[in-house]
């Protein structure tokens, strides 16, 4: 039997940072972020785009220490710089496998980090580079998803991943829940009105207004990313209602 082809010319993976700690409490876990790159590397072999928005909840996180008193924006800015670090160690462990890789920045950070211009990016996926996005949007009150969101839209991807510890979207807590349901398919509005929180609210109605669709699946899994770029119903897809 052959090989299923790729469906898929050009993603937007969006990592969060706490996937970077594997069983650690705070940090990278360096077999966990090898792996990842391993896995990024082949789908980008295959002949796919792929660019990649980090998180940077394993290091810092600005919404968290505004709830005990820190100003907000101070906070987002650290949480920025955070994501920053987590993209150069993710830059470090796909360059050791032998990829090309280009690491924006949303804030100019020019010492280690291109800035964000959209065309240069293009350019850089059409020439066969994997592109990490650091810094969020550059703005605060924005999250790492509604980063992922954009630039999804912004460099016309052709699907939306986001790599969790869960299989899906459920209807509740499946560590809690043993008979909660998970969903295969969902509609944008359907996310939003049910709260499930696959992503916040901002991203999800970015996602809607352009047709972006997400899909939410195991980053635990090996090779589970190659099989959804071939097609392979895994996870949670959520996109336009039928």
């Amino acid at each position: 039997m052959t090989d299923k082809p790729i469906k898929y010319r050009r993603i937007l993976l969006k990592l969060s940072g706490e996937a970077l700690m594997g069983r650690m409490d705070y940090g990278i876990d360096p077999e966990v972020i090898g792996r990842l790159a391993n896995e990024i590397l082949d789908v980008q072999k295959a002949g796919v785009q792929v660019g990649v928005v980090i998180g940077g909840g394993n290091i810092f996180r600005g919404a968290g220490l505004a709830e005990a008193g820190m100003d907000r924006v101070t906070g987002d800015h650290m949480g920025m710089l955070a994501t920053v670090i987590n993209a150069l160690a993710m830059q470090d462990a796909l360059e050791k496998l032998g990829a090309q890789v280009r690491t924006t920045s949303a804030i100019k950070i020019n010492e280690v980090c291109e800035d964000f211009i959209r065309r240069r990016v293009v350019r850089h996926l059409e020439k066969g580079r994997v592109v990490l996005f650091a810094a969020g949007t550059g703005n605060p009150f924005f999250t790492t998803d509604s980063a992922a969101a954009l630039r999804a839209v912004e460099i016309g991807a052709d699907l939306l991943l986001k790599a969790t510890k869960v299989d899906g979207v459920y209807d509740a807590d499946p560590k809690k829940k043993k008979d909660a349901r998970r969903y295969e398919k969902l509609s944008y509005d359907e996310v939003i009105a049910r709260n499930l929180q696959v992503m916040d609210t901002a991203a999800i109605a970015l996602c809607r207004d352009y047709g972006m669709p997400l899909r939410i699946y195991d980053m635990t899994r090996p090779g589970d990313l190659m099989r959804i770029l071939k097609g392979q119903a895994i996870g949670t897809l959520v996109h336009a209602a039928a």
